[in-house]
């Protein structure tokens, strides 16, 4: 424990175990288990891709939430993703995408979320995204006030990585049940190829510290983002202490979660790694 230690909760994003879901390794049904007695973590993240046919199904449903109760497991949030850009210029296709998350809503409402991750990744121009993002936010927001949910915007990608204009979007759609999900990685604005995401060389970046301390007033939940663990216990790239320190300050006392996202460990290795290191900083 260091001398800066505060209060949060550990959660595990479902991400960190993406090459087993996505091989079929795993299966979503036990992943609560899995949190619990492979990790004793008792919160987790659910990502939408692996089960993206599974929204409307009440019989899977009701089974991942009993399987979470079972174990004492909470179910956190939802992150949605492939269900149509929230930012597109094109109303028709916004207002498509904005239906099209509202079962995953629902969905994380039935399974006792707290939370609904949205992405507003943004290949468009930034008055565009601005127009897009606020209408988007404020239909998701006012549709998720109904069943006790927030809205959460990840910094993932394009012009959500721009996390000065992405606060002035929060700002504007000024619903209690919107926020930031800060994640410490991600933070790429443009990259080599146009409209490329995640794979060609990133040209514009935002700086990631100013980036979370900008987010922090806002969040309702942290990613902790890993690649890499050393043999000291730290992510080579990623400043935990400065990270965890401004988390600190900000009073920030909600759940903090372990992504892990590398390739030289597996991932159950960098999952027990990067747990360990969160809790230097976590109170009993």
């Amino acid at each position: 424990m260091t001398d800066s230690a505060f209060h949060f909760t550990i959660s595990l994003a479902q991400w960190s175990l993406n090459k087993a879901f996505f091989s079929k390794e795993l299966d979503v049904l036990d992943f609560p288990r899995i949190a619990r007695e492979r990790y004793d973590i008792g919160a987790v993240e659910y990502v939408n891709q692996f089960f993206i046919d599974k929204a409307l199904d009440k019989d899977f449903l009701q089974q991942l939430k009993a399987n979470a109760e079972a174990v004492n497991v909470k179910n956190l949030l939802i992150m949605i993703d492939h269900e149509g850009e929230l930012a597109s210029a094109d109303s028709a296709l916004r207002c498509q995408a904005i239906e099209d998350h509202k079962k995953w809503i629902d969905a994380a409402a039935f399974l006792g979320c707290d939370a609904v991750r949205v992405n507003l990744h943004g290949m468009v121009t930034e008055a565009e995204w601005i127009h897009g993002s606020i209408e988007s936010l404020t239909a998701l927001g006012n549709y998720a006030r109904r069943v006790g949910l927030n809205v959460l915007v990840e910094n993932h990608g394009g012009l959500s990585a721009k996390i000065n204009l992405l606060i002035d979007v929060i700002r504007a759609v000024n619903l209690s049940n919107v926020g930031t999900m800060p994640d410490f990685g991600n933070f790429c604005i443009r990259r080599e190829v146009p409209g490329d995401l995640w794979k060609s060389a990133c040209i514009e970046h935002y700086d990631p510290y100013r980036g979370v301390a900008e987010m922090l007033p806002y969040a309702g939940a942290i990613s902790a983002k890993t690649y890499d663990i050393n043999a000291e216990g730290n992510e080579p790239t990623i400043d935990f202490e400065r990270m965890m320190a401004m988390i600190k300050s900000s009073g920030y006392q909600g759940y903090i979660g372990v992504e892990y996202e590398g390739e030289r460990m597996s991932e159950d290795e960098g999952i027990r790694l990067s747990k360990t290191l969160l809790q230097r900083w976590q109170l009993a």
